[in-house]
């Protein structure tokens, strides 16, 4: 088992700091980094003199996205308390991959969305794919301003990640656009568009973050969770769980389709090789 993938650490009264530690894989997210991050999320939400939550990256990049080297998923979360209620990970066909995904993917990031305290993302660099899965869940982004973030899965013949915010965070059109180019949204037209608070030069992020948690963190606990409650109730009665349901099973379609047609659960054909040598979609 791998130590200190997350850093848990307490920069400021009342303000718990949640740092993604994979620097050598550009904090690239297998099970174990998953989970954990999903204990330390759930560790703050526990702790009664925690009013806000930061969630940051060290290295030059918040996340290069899914790691795609992990060849033993199934053997790795097996080793976890699963934190939803599906199963049988080790299914064949499709059955036994949508339920991993489920599980790490959509029910990770809908458990960060529920954690009923603010949460802020800091994010510096590239954020890519499954980085989003993180990202996107919490109430507010800061961005550095050499941010972006990217969702490049068209490109392995997925119509977008399993936990599918597009269109809430950009606007349908910006999230086509985003989607179909496979190109990166900077942090200035994140900004631009809502998808981002707050973008500040990349040496004081962590401190704006701190600083800005501050501020939130001296209303009272029960004011912050309801106001909370309230956004995101008005999301969901706009169909977002209904439209990201929707979307998690066209993912799970891609990968199948991809299954029959190239024997991966991927569409190898515009990846380059070296991307893919000595991990699972090696050919």
């Amino acid at each position: 088992m791998r130590e200190d993938d997350v850093l848990y650490a307490l920069p400021a009264p009342h303000i718990a700091l949640i740092t993604l530690k994979r620097v050598e894989v550009r904090n690239a997210q297998d099970t174990q980094m998953l989970y954990a991050v999903h204990d330390a999320f759930k560790r703050a939400a526990g702790d009664d003199n925690i009013k806000v939550i930061i969630l940051a990256a060290n290295g030059a990049h918040f996340s290069a996205g899914n790691d795609l080297r992990e060849v033993d998923e199934i053997q790795n979360l097996a080793a976890h308390d699963t934190i939803g209620m599906w199963s049988d990970f080790a299914a064949p066909g499709q059955e036994g991959m949508m339920a991993r995904e489920r599980e790490v993917y959509f029910g990770i990031a809908e458990a960060i969305r529920s954690v009923p305290k603010p949460t802020i993302a800091a994010v510096q660099g590239r954020c890519i794919s499954g980085g989003l899965m993180l990202v996107w869940p919490c109430d507010i982004i800061v961005a550095a301003d050499d941010a972006s973030f990217i969702d490049n899965t068209l490109v392995l013949g997925i119509p977008g990640v399993e936990w599918f915010a597009h269109p809430f965070e950009l606007g349908p059109r910006k999230a086509k656009e985003m989607l179909f180019g496979a190109e990166a949204v900077s942090a200035q037209d994140a900004a631009q568009l809502g998808m981002v608070n707050h973008v500040v030069p990349a040496k004081e992020l962590r401190e704006f973050a701190i600083a800005l948690a501050t501020r939130f963190a001296k209303q009272s606990s029960f004011a912050l969770k309801l106001a909370k409650e309230a956004v995101n109730s008005f999301q969901d009665s706009q169909g977002r769980e209904a439209a990201m349901k929707s979307a998690f099973l066209a993912h799970q379609l891609g990968h199948s389709h991809s299954k029959e047609v190239f024997g991966l659960p991927i569409d190898p054909r515009n990846l380059d090789a070296k991307l893919l040598k000595g991990t699972k979609y090696e050919r």
